[in-house]
């Protein structure tokens, strides 16, 4: 492998409290019922715009409420972004690993373009060639246009390429663009359901995933 694209929220960083509080004064504003921590992680992983679709409560799910509650949730998550987020333990220092073995790193999200560049900057500076997040002309994950974008930047090929996600989402997008899948358990979606996407495997820890990565990264010719 020469390229890794990682995804963003649930596999790189934990966004979910500040995800849960825009959220939920998203729909506090507008006089609909808070969601739990527990709703948000479901709701999360097709962008924004279907996240608050999602925590809308059902019969109120019109293109109207969707437009206005998540005109307030932007508003609110611009400045609380990054409040309580933070990498996942070892994330950071595992990125710094894969850099010093000259293997190329892009982080690629649903996220809205601004906020995944910012994110990326503070948290793991330097650590990335290239960050894609939800922007004009590209359609969100899992189609899979902006893999291709960042391979292409890259000077990589989807046989040199793996896709670390949270979602089965990662995985339809790296199937998508004909790239190789490996789940991490620690985010957003179950175990259960990443395997069943087929995903090549699935690392419970940052330890085991800088294992498998570098395994393929050896079988493959690195």
């Amino acid at each position: 492998m020469s390229l890794v694209i990682f995804d963003l929220d649930g596999t790189v960083l934990d966004t979910l409290d500040d995800l849960t509080a825009a959220v939920n004064a998203a729909l506090s504003a507008t006089d609909f019922p808070k969601r739990t921590r527990e709703e948000v992680k479901n709701f999360v992983g097709n962008g924004v715009p279907k996240l608050i679709e999602r925590a809308l409560p059902e019969g109120y799910k019109s293109p109207e409420n969707t437009e206005k509650v998540l005109k307030l949730f932007n508003e609110n998550y611009a400045v609380h972004y990054a409040d309580a987020t933070r990498p996942f333990d070892g994330m950071t220092e595992l990125l710094s690993r894969l850099k010093s073995r000259k293997i190329k790193l892009a982080m690629f999200s649903n996220k809205p373009d601004v906020f995944t560049n910012d994110l990326a900057e503070k948290f793991c500076p330097g650590a990335f060639d290239l960050v894609l997040g939800s922007r004009e002309g590209f359609p969100k994950k899992p189609d899979p246009a902006g893999e291709r974008y960042i391979m292409d930047k890259l000077n990589s090929s989807p046989d040199r390429t793996l896709h670390v996600g949270d979602s089965d989402t990662d995985v339809y997008t790296a199937h998508n663009a004909g790239v190789r899948a490996l789940g991490v358990s620690w985010g957003y979606r179950s175990r259960e359901s990443i395997l069943k996407a087929g995903a090549c495997d699935i690392a419970d820890n940052v330890k085991e995933l800088e294992d498998k990565i570098l395994r393929l990264c050896l079988t493959s010719g690195e």
